[in-house]
């Protein structure tokens, strides 16, 4: 902070001048969505192992055993 004429400046003639509370609602904003992204994140790292315990990548080969006369 300086002074200027004996008057308190806190910013520079050309800083945009933003409310506390407008810099408050925009800071929870943030956090919100911070919050948001870790659960969709969560959800979908959750989902993704679901589909990889439902669909192997690598599907197993059966192959029926056959005698050495070919018979099953």
């Amino acid at each position: 902070m300086a002074f200027t004429g004996g008057v308190p400046t806190a910013v520079q003639a050309d800083d945009d001048v933003v409310a506390v509370a407008r810099v408050r609602e925009l800071e929870k904003r943030v956090r919100d969505l911070e919050r948001m992204l870790g659960r969709k994140t969560l959800e979908a790292e959750i989902l993704k192992e679901a589909l990889d315990l439902a669909h192997p990548k690598k599907p197993v080969l059966r192959l029926n055993s056959f005698d050495k006369d070919g018979s099953r």
